[in-house]
């Protein structure tokens, strides 16, 4: 795959560049993932803030995590789809919520790595061959 990737948000108000490949993709079991996607896991990629541009008006709403960080999320005032998350301890990395439907080669958002599996739905099968947390299946 090469970089300059481009997209954009559901409406196309906010825009944004990747510059490199994610340092790693997850799949985030936990429910909070499970309520923003409306679905079993949220797909997170990873990256550094360098290797990221963004184009266009974004707010910002925030929590605490369940492991005590702070969460802030970024997304788009326009049509609300959440661009990416980040803890302002640590303002280099940027976890972007990417929908990649819109990208010509989407492989690059396959995740590697499933997270907070005990609160996985019991009917989603994690594929074989994939870390957990750290773990090999």
């Amino acid at each position: 795959m090469e970089y300059l990737i481009e997209g954009a948000c559901q409406c196309g108000q906010l825009t944004y560049k990747l510059f490199e490949k994610p340092k790693v993709v997850l799949a985030c079991h936990c429910t909070e993932c499970q309520k923003l996607s409306s679905s079993p896991f949220s797909v997170t990629a990873v990256f550094d803030s360098s290797a990221i541009e963004f184009q266009g008006e974004l707010k910002e709403w925030s929590r605490s995590s369940d492991s005590g960080n702070r969460n802030h999320a970024k997304f788009c005032p326009t049509c609300g789809n959440r661009v990416y998350h980040y803890n302002p301890d640590e303002p280099q990395t940027i976890k972007l919520k990417l929908k990649p439907v819109s990208l010509a080669d989407a492989s690059i958002f396959e995740p590697t790595v499933h997270i907070w599996v005990s609160e996985k739905l019991s009917w989603y099968k994690i594929p074989e061959g994939v870390q957990i947390a750290g773990k090999q299946l």
